[in-house]
């Protein structure tokens, strides 16, 4: 459905200033994520550290024209624009998707819409996926994109319902109690699932029963709710059965309605057999974890409560793959970078893997490389119609079709983009393709399974040792936000990129950290910065390590450098002197106890008085650092420093007389020093996942993740000896394991004979013997199911950086900096 903007403000009962008559197709609440202008409504929502409203300006600029505001924001700042002005605009949001979802209660032939709605505390997404591969040959499927579970992402997953589909399969989450009505009352699902109950979110509940109830609100309406039993209590399951009207079980120890008689493991593969109605079923999987397993069953219930035959069940449970929730960006050939999105494939998600490539190639050149669209119950013209929409939109700069549908469809597609090339299968492209084709391009891949994109991928990817470094742009994200929650409103973030972001890509960072708009970025040298602009990062960038060989990048690439001392001072002022360039922007260095780099305290008077005197410079920001933020030892240090910190600030802010920003707290002091915050922070270390201040209600997500895999695995006797100096002598017969990295890929030296461990499969595997350039050897002894080719973590989210770094009797920093380059950064966001 369209609606007008007049239907919109009558739903959600807004005052409306309408002046342009305009039809509604999209709803938005991020700003940057606007691709329709015209067809826009943009949802005005003010969170803790953002508002909406701020943005409005700059979305007119853009074309936007249909606003929803609140009822302080001034509309008569903008003539001619639609405004809906309401008391809440996160209300009106879900309203006007609960109105939405209300017009679609029946089918056109009589019978019930049905939408699955299911919940739980892990595996909604991979059930949800699986349920629209598995469902996708008898039914027209809408779904929540990604994780859209929230009180956000459920309205904007079910405007998305058209008389196209006739099922529908949304996802809702909650982190605490009073949460669940509303998504409820959107969703309004007929068919509830239960994935399980577990510890994720426990700090929102008091106890699990409190956690079910809440989970338990979205069910109050479904006609039919399918639950495990293993994951309950007993009081539970009496909980489920008392607030659910019907509900179908399964259970390996309980009583269920589908009753799990026999598992049977293969390497492979997993034999699943039940008693469903006092008969014997069974179903094979390409799975053979706990967690595949368990989300098979709840799909197969599913299944049976729909009505799909057992022979069709069997047959589809056999070609169900893994679901990879994570985009994919690494290295290409001819200095490429290759995003590959096997997510799904649908007109939805190439909408969102579109924004991703928009944000990672900022000004670079993009090629999307998409297969057939197989969307079923949308005609193949209306399809690529909105195809060619969304690439003219975002201005790609080429287009390759492959599959014969997209190929009979070039007419429609013809102006999408500046190049166009076309071919009827993956294999007739990789026989014609050339590889100079390519060059400094951000390349999406985007295909439906059956065309095989991997064989593309693999062709366009940087030949690369077998060592990653994995880093996880959405766990960044979060940790982010977690600082930020820290902060007051006004408080300004300035986000450490330096030394290759901490080793893990200065260049991906910054675009990340830029979308989501940090205040400032900070690198250690002028060079750094400058690779960050010529990649068209446009943010503010602090340097911290001028030197006079940096002036001409200082200036060329807007780069502003830390001024510490009296010499460098000078320098630059004779520089921009001669170039006859007055208030360049600067920061102060002041020394309060590092005693490393910086203004002394008594040198404030006479650095002002040459600012005022010189104007050549203008300062925009004086800082310090503090020497033990992290300690409990040394707070009384860390508030002196504070406070000659804030006495020099204001000697130098009366003798300029006007005010700059201050910043003295690092990751350690946002959360120790609440009042030190200043006008700014500098976030490092804890972007990355490492808690310097031991706080562990921070409950960071793990972002770099270091894994080689096993080259070999031997048998060694008793009285041999492993590597190098014949140091690792076997007292046993072992299996050691030769592992594809070495101190040349920064595994320290020092961890070698004995002192760490790898995580493989599920256990730690002692370091035997001396760490060599390129190798090193583990005993895994013990260790089941170990193959050649397995994936070995030697850091990550089992085996944590911070036990890395104390077994090498070292910091973190000191770890994930020396990773080698020659380590590829592979880059995956959820």
């Amino acid at each position: 459905m369209i609606y007008s903007v007049q239907d919109i403000a009558t739903i959600i009962s807004a005052k409306e200033s309408v002046l342009i008559p305009r039809r509604i197709k999209y709803l938005a609440i991020d700003s940057r994520k606007i691709v329709f202008s015209k067809e826009t409504i943009f949802f005005a929502i003010k969170s803790t550290r953002n508002d909406g409203h701020d943005f409005i300006k700059d979305l007119i600029e853009k074309g936007v024209e249909n606003f929803v505001v609140q009822v302080s924001f001034n509309t008569k700042d903008f003539p001619g624009i639609n405004f809906l002005v309401v008391e809440n605009v996160v209300l009106a949001l879900q309203i006007l998707a609960k109105f939405h979802r209300a017009s679609f209660l029946k089918l056109p032939d009589g019978n019930i819409f049905p939408v699955i709605g299911i919940t739980g505390s892990n595996g909604k997404t991979i059930v949800k996926e699986w349920l629209f591969e598995l469902l996708n040959s008898s039914y027209h499927i809408v779904r929540s994109p990604r994780s859209y579970n929230s009180q956000l992402g459920v309205p904007l997953s079910v405007w998305q319902i058209s008389e196209q589909h006739n099922l529908a399969i949304f996802e809702a989450g909650i982190s605490t109690v009073n949460e669940m009505d509303s998504l409820e009352s959107i969703i309004q699902p007929t068919i509830g699932v239960l994935t399980n109950i577990g510890e994720a979110h426990r700090e929102g509940f008091l106890s699990n029963e409190e956690k079910l109830l809440e989970k338990l609100k979205l069910f109050k309406h479904a006609s039919q709710v399918i639950a495990p039993l293993d994951c309950i209590s007993e009081s539970e399951q009496h909980l489920l059965k008392l607030h659910c009207s019907v509900v179908f079980t399964w259970s390996r120890n309980h009583q269920a309605n589908l009753q799990i008689t026999k598992e049977t493991v293969a390497q492979n593969h997993t034999s699943i057999t039940a008693q469903l109605n006092g008969l014997p079923e069974t179903i094979i999987i390409p799975f053979n974890d706990r967690v595949s397993i368990d989300n098979a069953i709840t799909c197969w219930c599913v299944m049976i409560v729909l009505g799909i035959s057992q022979e069709a069940i069997q047959h589809r449970m056999l070609l169900i793959e893994p679901v990879e929730m994570r985009m994919q960006l690494k290295s290409g050939i001819n200095q490429c970078f290759l995003i590959n999105d096997s997510y799904s494939n649908d007109l939805l998600s190439f909408s969102m893997a579109l924004t991703y490539l928009q944000q990672q190639a900022g000004t670079q050149k993009t090629t999307v490389i998409l297969s057939d669209i197989l969307q079923a119950g949308i005609p193949d013209e209306v399809i690529y119609q909105q195809v060619a929409n969304e690439l003219k939109q975002r201005k790609i700069h080429r287009l390759i079709g492959i599959g014969q549908k997209i190929s009979q469809h070039q007419a429609l597609l013809k102006n999408a983009a500046a190049e166009i090339l076309f071919f009827h299968t993956t294999a007739i492209f990789l026989q014609e393709a050339m590889s100079h084709w390519f060059n400094r391009d951000y390349i999406l891949l985007k295909g439906a399974r059956v065309f095989e994109f991997e064989r593309i991928s693999k062709w366009l990817a940087q030949q690369q040792h077998q060592t990653v470094m994995e880093i996880n742009l959405s766990a960044m994200v979060y940790n982010l936000k977690a600082y930020q929650k820290k902060l007051a409103p006004a408080t300004m973030v300035m986000a450490m990129v330096k030394a290759f972001s901490y080793g893990s890509g200065s260049i991906e960072i910054a675009r990340l950290l830029e979308f989501h708009k940090v205040n400032y970025l900070a690198v250690a040298y002028a060079d750094e910065g400058v690779a960050l602009r010529k990649a068209g990062i446009g943010l503010p960038i602090m340097v911290m390590s001028p030197d006079e060989q940096s002036f001409d990048d200082l200036i060329n690439f807007h780069l502003e450098p830390e001024i510490f001392s009296f010499p460098i001072y000078q320098a630059f002022h004779q520089y921009l002197l001669k170039q006859a360039v007055n208030s360049f922007p600067i920061h102060i260095k002041l020394n309060t106890g590092m005693n490393r780099l910086g203004f002394e305290l008594s040198d404030v008077a006479n650095i002002a008085s040459s600012i005022i005197q010189h104007q050549t410079m203008q300062v925009i920001s004086v800082f310090s650092h503090l020497v033990a933020s992290e300690s409990n030892e040394f707070d009384d240090f860390t508030l002196a420093q504070a406070n000659s910190f804030s006495n020099a600030c204001q000697e130098l802010q009366e003798k300029l007389g006007y005010a700059f920003i201050k910043h003295i707290s690092n990751t350690a002091a946002i959360f120790r020093y609440p009042s030190l915050q200043y006008n700014m922070v500098r976030l490092g270390i804890g972007l990355y996942g490492v808690d310097s201040a031991n706080a562990k209600d921070l409950q960071l997500q793990t972002v770099a993740t270091l894994k080689s895999t096993i080259a070999q695995i031997r048998t060694v006797k008793v009285g041999e000896t492993v590597g190098y100096g014949r140091n690792g002598l076997i007292s046993q017969s072992s299996q050691i394991a030769t592992v594809r990295i070495g101190y040349a890929d920064g595994f320290d030296r020092r961890l070698g004979n004995g002192r760490a461990s790898m995580y493989v499969n599920g256990q730690l595997a002692l370091v035997v013997g001396n760490v060599c350039m390129d190798m090193t050897m583990i005993d895994v002894t013990g260790i089941p199911n170990l193959n050649e080719g397995d994936t070995v973590e030697v850091f990550g989210a089992n085996l944590s950086v911070q036990q890395v770094a104390d077994w090498s009797d070292t910091i973190v920093y000191e770890i994930l900096t020396g990773i080698s380059q020659r380590v590829k950064r592979v880059y995956l966001e959820e």
